[in-house]
């Protein structure tokens, strides 16, 4: 097993020391690289800000082609990359399967927003002192771009930072999660086949110890991170100049609101939030975590929900038939658990799940849970679901506010005015009516607020954290 290359200036290379990538289902090594050596990190810190210019002055069809070129190989080698994310990951096959589909339209988003990122005209002559001006107003890469990519999705967040960045013409480095580092690798070795110019991209892979310098280094103006709420929070105590934008996860709260009534809403809902909480072994910042439903609703729902977790087939990832991964590591899988007796002690009770079996914990659903337990408080990341009932929708609301987080929620109502009401009284990043709060279309903003996060990824917006507005008035035109 030859250690894959990482990218230094567009270029492949080799470092020192090796990390060993293995399975976090049973162990069994996966993969190999190394890790990139301080000079490899300063030459492609230095290529990257000596490109800076040349790469913000790319025609349009450059920056297109080279992410439609990536987006047409990532659906080329699908199957192996699928693999390739479910070795190293642990997710089923079959939601790895969807996450390289979700990177494929990321670049191809990515390419046509790249074609149509032309500004905007502005009269000013609707004030008598600005006759016959016009301005232009355009955005331009603030500089290069440090991404700092975490374990979850460990190609599509990937793909999240450098579309936009190359959309925009910007240069960027990537700091890959160290547990998995392969699908940024490979994404690389696509970058490598396009014609953006040397220094465009670089992927290291780097322990998290060694991070702190690039996120300091004044030739990186703006770091993009998404990860833990402790270490964003460092990141922009470290960096209070730059443009910092954070994804930091959540503890997703799902609404069976009052007139969510019939059997079939109930059985649909109990489906889409079991697979939601656990798709990932709840490894995802939208997994549904928190479940409010009207006291009317409860005792029909909550046995629902029960079976359909129960449903769910835990086991090897590379199977088909399996829903539930291992989560990412044995000592993850142990903070689970010890969080779900800790809600036991205060009083909760195990509906199903709750024996953990190495690094996979089965999925989870408790009840009478008090508000104030990690589990409910937290963001678990992993697959636990807490359910308690609410005396109406009001309460639903206030409870799902009652966090340190607002990613995203989900409300499952029919009714026009409730959907609207919840939006304006929900302190999240966005709302989904009528599904879980995991839904998320790649091209759409996507961020939260509080502990969430600030900025938003999407490729246009943000294509808009990367970049600044340049204003060219011009004067003595007959508008």
């Amino acid at each position: 097993m030859e250690p894959a290359p990482f990218f230094v200036a567009s270029r492949p290379a080799t470092g020192e020391g090796e990390l060993t990538v293995h399975h976090p289902y049973d162990g069994r090594p996966v993969g190999r690289t190394t890790v990139a050596t301080p000079d490899q990190v300063d030459a492609a810190v230095a290529a990257a800000a000596g490109v800076a210019a040349q790469a913000a002055a790319l025609p349009a069809h450059a920056r297109a082609a080279a992410l439609d070129h990536v987006s047409r190989r990532l659906a080329e080698r699908a199957g192996e990359i699928a693999a390739l994310i479910t070795a190293e990951n642990g997710k089923p096959l079959k939601w790895a399967r969807a996450e390289v589909g979700r990177a494929v339209s990321t670049f191809r988003w990515a390419a046509e927003e790249a074609r149509r990122f032309s500004g905007e005209l502005q009269r000013l002559d609707t004030d008598p002192a600005a006759g016959g001006r016009i301005a232009l107003v355009r955005r331009v890469p603030r500089g290069p771009v440090l991404g700092i990519t975490p374990f979850n999705f460990p190609l599509n967040l990937v793909a999240h930072k450098v579309a936009p960045a190359v959309a925009v013409g910007a240069p960027i480095i990537v700091k890959p999660a160290p547990a998995t580092p392969l699908s940024a690798l490979l994404l690389g070795e696509l970058l490598a086949e396009t014609d953006l110019p040397a220094g465009m991209f670089s992927v290291l892979p780097l322990p998290n110890d060694r991070a702190a310098d690039l996120v300091t280094d004044p030739r990186l103006p703006v770091v993009s991170f998404t990860g833990s709420g402790p270490v964003g929070a460092a990141i922009r105590r470290a960096a209070p100049e730059k443009h910092v934008t954070l994804e930091l996860g959540g503890n997703a709260a799902a609404v069976l609101c009052a007139d969510w009534t019939t059997d079939e809403d109930l059985d649909f809902a109990a489906q889409r939030i079991a697979t939601f909480a656990n798709y990932q072994a709840g490894q995802s910042c939208i997994a549904v975590q928190r479940v409010y439903v009207h006291h009317a609703r409860y005792a029909d729902f909550l046995p629902r929900l029960v079976a359909a977790v129960r449903g769910l087939r835990t086991g090897d990832p590379a199977s088909d038939l399996t829903d539930v991964g291992p989560m990412v590591s044995e000592d993850a899988a142990r903070r689970v658990e010890t969080w779900v007796a800790e809600a036991v002690s205060a009083g909760g009770t195990v509906e199903v799940g709750g024996l953990r079996d190495g690094a996979t914990y089965p999925p989870t659903v408790l009840t009478g849970v008090p508000a104030n337990a990690k589990v409910v408080a937290e963001e678990v990341f992993g697959p636990v679901l807490v359910v308690a009932p609410v005396a109406d929708d009001q309460a639903a609301f206030a409870a799902v506010n009652d966090s340190a987080y607002g990613l995203q929620a989900g409300v499952f109502t029919r009714r026009l005015d409730v959907a609207f009401a919840a939006a304006r009284a929900l302190e999240v990043g966005g709302v989904i009516v009528g599904d879980v709060p995991s839904y998320r279309a790649d091209q759409m903003p996507y961020g939260g607020v509080k502990g969430s996060g600030v900025g938003r990824e999407g490729l246009r917006s943000a294509m808009d954290d990367y970049t600044e507005p340049r204003v060219m008035v011009l004067t003595g035109l007959a508008l």
